[in-house]
C-alpha cells in the first residue's frame, strides 16, 4: 500500500504541510544572514509500514487517522546546517513564523540522548495556509551530526549486530568527537571572521 493510499483524502494536506515547511526554510535562507547557513534539506511523508509499526509500539490502533492524530510524526522535515548556531537560529525562524504554532521541542543539541544523538526537533502545528491543520516534525542537525546519525541509524535497525555493546560505546564516543569538531569549526569560522 504507498503512502496516497493508506492517507486518502489527507494525503494531499500532508504534502502541502511538507512543502509549505520546506519553502518557510528557503524564505529563512534569504534573511540576511550568513549565506550557506542551510546546506539542504529532506522530506518525507511517513509509509504506511513506519506509521503502524510505530503505532502499534504505542499500542494505538494501526490507522492512518491514527497517525495523523496520534502520533506527530507522519510529516517529516530535516534541515541540514552548517554550524551549531545556524541550527539555532533556524530554529528560531521557525518558531517565530505566524503560521506555525510550536507543540513541542527537544533540544538534543545542548541535552544529548544517552547515545550520544544530537538534533533540534520541533513539532510544528500548521496554523495557516495549504497544510493548515498538520502537524509536522522538523529535525534540525549539523552536518557532522548528519552524518553519524544516519550510520547510527542503520546499525540501530539491524537485527543482531555482533559486539553491540562495544559498537556502541564506539558510536557514543564518536558521537562526542563530531559535537567537539562542530564546537572548533564553529571558533575557528568566528576567528576568521573576526568575532
Amino acid at each position: 500500500m504507498t503512502a496516497k493510499e493508506f492517507y486518502g483524502t489527507d494525503w494531499k494536506t500532508m504534502d502541502q504541510a511538507r512543502n509549505q515547511v520546506l519553502q518557510a526554510v528557503r524564505a529563512g535562507q534569504r534573511r540576511p544572514r550568513r549565506p550557506g547557513a542551510v546546506l539542504y534539506t529532506t522530506s518525507r511523508i511517513k509509509s504506511p509500514e513506519s506509521a503502524c509499526r510505530k503505532l502499534r509500539q504505542r499500542g494505538l490502533p494501526a490507522t492512518a487517522q491514527a497517525a495523523l492524530t496520534r502520533i506527530r510524526d507522519a510529516v517529516g522535515v530535516r534541515v541540514i546546517c552548517a554550524f551549531q548556531d545556524d541550527v539555532y537560529q533556524m530554529a528560531q525562524y521557525l518558531e517565530e513564523r505566524p503560521e506555525f504554532a510550536v507543540l513541542q521541542t527537544k533540544d538534543y543539541i545542548s541535552r544529548p540522548k544517552e547515545n550520544g544523538y544530537r538534533s533540534y526537533h520541533l513539532i510544528l502545528g500548521i496554523l495557516d495556509g495549504p497544510g493548515k491543520g498538520m502537524t509536522v516534525e522538523v529535525q534540525l542537525r549539523t552536518i557532522a551530526i548528519d552524518c553519524w546519525a544516519s550510520l547510527e541509524h542503520q546499525i540501530k535497525y539491524k537485527r543482531r549486530v555482533p559486539h553491540e555493546h562495544l559498537v556502541r560505546e564506539e558510536l557514543k564516543r564518536c558521537a562526542d568527537e563530531i559535537a567537539s569538531v562542530d564546537l572548533s569549526m564553529e571558533t575557528i569560522r568566528e576567528l576568521l571572521n573576526g568575532a
